[in-house]
């Protein structure tokens, strides 16, 4: 069968798409358009935030005000998607055009992360910020325009390639097609972060942001390329009209007129919508006051998606200070996020045929509205996890020192212990090749040293710390270090070497080159990767091997003493400095709080839709469908609004902060629903359909009688005139 055997298909738009084991071919060209689509969205997304936060240089703050922008943007294009494909190009031109554009966003913003470009003297960092940014600006808000745009077209584009008598195959396309949303999610959030990972450069090697947004980039190009190649084999509805122009027109036209009869002469009305019944039929009037019920109980919505979409801004940052080492694999921290499709593909199923009929045995109501409420709980309590996996994060992040003091560390470079006196402090011996413990904190700049019987004023900076490197001889100017003022960045770990030795030395590693460093001095940081690593010593003909394990954001300072001896044993002379501890919460405490959000997303988003649509009138669908994602878009600029107006200084407290207000939101809600009455839309347009039809049949009997009189009245005066 083709389509221009379809009757369906006799209308217009047709295709020439064969049936492949009882469906059209052409929905395997969209099944694979939608794959790779979300692949690309869902692996950009993933590691957005650290690209804001480590790339472009922006704060916690910032980082997660801009996604949540994006994100919100992506849920408020749909709207201007579904007209303009319903009211002037059609699903199939909306859907060619819009990702036209949006493959040009994630390649613009794939050039947007390559460092090189800007990078002219070549030290890594780039030295024109502001191309990046407004390369990534640009490239996002085409991606928004694009996904938002082809979001909701994609899946109503497949359902009108299926004939009315192929409803099972609709259905099965329904599922699959789903599928794959959760299959290119899945897959894209394990492998981006992979990518990003790596190192990449012409001239230096960073963190291959470039790569991650590339591969991306690249799916999107194959999404069109797949799409188009279907082209002949597409039916293709002509634009009908977009029902949520007539449902706002309606709404203004209401407002509009009952504004004009505000004054008491004129009778109220049951129901403000009746005020447009002067120009529209009652018919979608009482179709407008069933959507309206339904998005006014969408009013408290928005906060829980203030919570749910917050996995993967303040969540993924909150990883980065977690230990990812699982034994046989290392999780990167915006992997975590592959934990929610991998959930909501377990969870959905057991929910549908456990859980649910379960408590329906039970003999409980379980009502949508109550599923929820109880959606909404979970999210809290997802966020009460949060709350004290940080706190326990807190507990093991350094104390860092303020813009009104400064931190120093003593090392004794000396082959004998040296005792030291510094103020406020308990007088303390540091053994030979040995650092102190801890940073010491002062409020003044310049600090006086005892050492032995000697006296030496140093200079601090205030909000640094140093390190002063002591030598034998307290005559000499003594050498002070600049040390790290923050935890190492994206889980990596920042080394450093101190030469106690009289000759200089030249220290490196497969991934980092220390270069020569001068006698009774120091070198740059470098940074390490996790795991082990072998660092090379060397001097003249002389070398050696010192390797060491490395955990996640951790600082050392490696000291070759004077005593150090090259040969076989060289490793147990090299005295270590741990200046940062490594994270030591381990990344699996995050787990609790994806499990809970993600019990909170199956029983809140999947109920809310089905609950919506229920209750809503079969061509009202794409109504409440645009309200719900204008109820996603809101939560998340409320992340924005509380991000960058509140400042709250202890990230665990906004977490708490959150899910207080999502507790607050779930009682509002609740009380709602225990007033909400359950209707059948479609009982309700059968009624009216039934009026409709009596009052045709009243009309046509009142204008048969009418036609009847006049007929009778007409005979009359004709034999009247006869017999004149």
């Amino acid at each position: 069968m083709t389509d221009n055997e379809d009757p369906k298909k006799q209308k217009g738009g047709k295709g020439t798409s064969k049936v492949l084991f009882g469906y059209p071919l052409s929905i395997f060209f969209i099944v694979v358009n939608e794959f790779c689509e979300r692949f690309s969205y869902y692996g950009m997304r993933a590691v957005l935030v650290l690209y804001f936060k480590y790339f472009l240089r922006w704060d916690d703050d910032l980082a997660t005000s801009i996604y949540h922008v994006f994100v919100a943007l992506c849920y408020l294009t749909p709207i201007l998607g579904a007209i303009v494909a319903d009211s002037w190009l059609g699903k199939f031109k909306t859907i060619i055009y819009l990702s036209v554009v949006y493959a040009i966003g994630q390649v613009t913003m794939a050039v947007s992360a390559i460092h090189d470009i800007t990078d002219t003297d070549r030290d890594g960092t780039p030295n024109s910020m502001t191309v990046h940014v407004v390369l990534s600006m640009l490239g996002l808000f085409l991606i928004a325009l694009g996904t938002g745009g082809i979001k909701p077209c994609v899946a109503a584009f497949g359902g009108d390639q299926f004939s009315d008598h192929q409803e099972k195959q609709r259905r099965t396309f329904f599922s699959v097609f789903y599928l794959c949303i959760n299959g290119g999610s899945l897959l894209s959030t394990i492998i981006t972060p992979i990518l990003r990972a790596q190192d990449c450069g012409i001239y230096s090697q960073q963190k291959c942001y470039s790569l991650a947004f590339g591969v991306p980039a690249a799916l999107m190009v194959v999404a069109l390329v797949v799409f188009i190649a279907g082209n002949g084999m597409y039916y293709k509805a002509e634009p009908q009209g977009n029902i949520m122009l007539d449902v706002c027109k309606c709404i203004g036209f209401a407002i509009k007129n009952r504004y004009k009869h505000r004054s008491k002469q004129y009778p109220k009305r049951q129901h403000w919508m009746d005020w447009a019944e002067e120009k529209y039929a009652k018919l979608l009037i009482a179709q407008i006051k069933m959507v309206l019920r339904v998005l006014f109980l969408y009013i408290p919505l928005p906060m829980f998606w203030t919570l749910f979409d917050q996995k993967g801004s303040r969540w993924t940052l909150q990883a980065t200070n977690l230990n990812g080492n699982f034994g046989l694999i290392v999780i990167q921290p915006d992997q975590m996020q592959t934990v929610n499709p991998i959930l909501i593909l377990t969870l959905v199923p057991i929910m549908d045929s456990v859980i649910y009929p379960l408590i329906q045995k039970c003999g409980a109501n379980f009502t949508p509205l109550k599923r929820m409420t109880v959606g909404m709980v979970m999210a809290a309590i997802a966020f009460v996890c949060a709350a004290v996996v940080q706190i326990e994060i807190d507990k093991t992040l350094p104390t860092f020192p303020s813009a009104s003091q400064s931190q120093l560390k003593l090392l004794n470079m000396d082959s004998k212990p040296v005792s030291v006196k510094l103020p406020g402090v308990d007088p303390l011996i540091l053994p030979a090749f040995q650092a102190s413990d801890d940073f010491f904190t002062f409020d003044t700049e310049t600090v006086s040293i005892s050492v032995e019987s000697t006296v030496k004023s140093i200079i601090l900076a205030k909000g640094y710390r140093k390190t002063l490197l002591m030598t034998s001889n307290v005559n000499d100017t003594w050498t002070l270090t600049n040390d790290l003022i923050s935890k190492p960045q994206e889980g990596s770990n920042d080394v450093r070497f101190i030469n106690g030795l009289n000759t200089t030395v030249n220290v490196s590693a497969p991934v980092a080159n220390f270069g020569e460093i001068e006698s009774l001095y120091y070198s740059n940081y470098s940074k390490i990767k996790t795991g082990k690593t072998i660092f090379t010593i060397m001097t003249g003909s002389q070398s050696c091997e010192y390797s060491r394990d490395f955990g996640f954001g951790s600082s050392y300072t490696f000291f070759i003493p004077s005593t150090f001896v090259f040969g076989p044993n060289c490793q147990e002379s090299v005295t270590v400095a741990e200046d940062i501890k490594p994270n030591s919460v381990h990344m699996a405490l995050q787990i609790p709080q994806y499990f809970f959000i993600t019990v909170g997303e199956v029983m809140f988003s999947v109920t809310g839709l089905e609950f919506s649509y229920s209750q809503a009138p079969s061509n009202m669908k794409a109504v409440l469908q645009a309200g719900w994602l204008f109820t996603v878009a809101v939560g998340n600029f409320i992340v924005l609004i509380v991000a960058e107006l509140a400042k709250i200084p202890k990230q665990w407290a906004e977490y708490i902060l959150f899910a207080s207000l999502l507790v607050v939101v779930c009682v509002i809600f609740s009380i709602m629903a225990h007033f909400y009455t359950y209707i059948d839309p479609a009982e309700i347009e059968a009624q009216f359909n039934k009026k409709e039809d009596e009052d045709d049949k009243r009309q046509k009997l009142e204008m048969a009688k009418k036609d009847s009189i006049k007929s009778y009245k007409d005979e009359d005066d004709a034999d009247k005139r006869t017999k004149m």
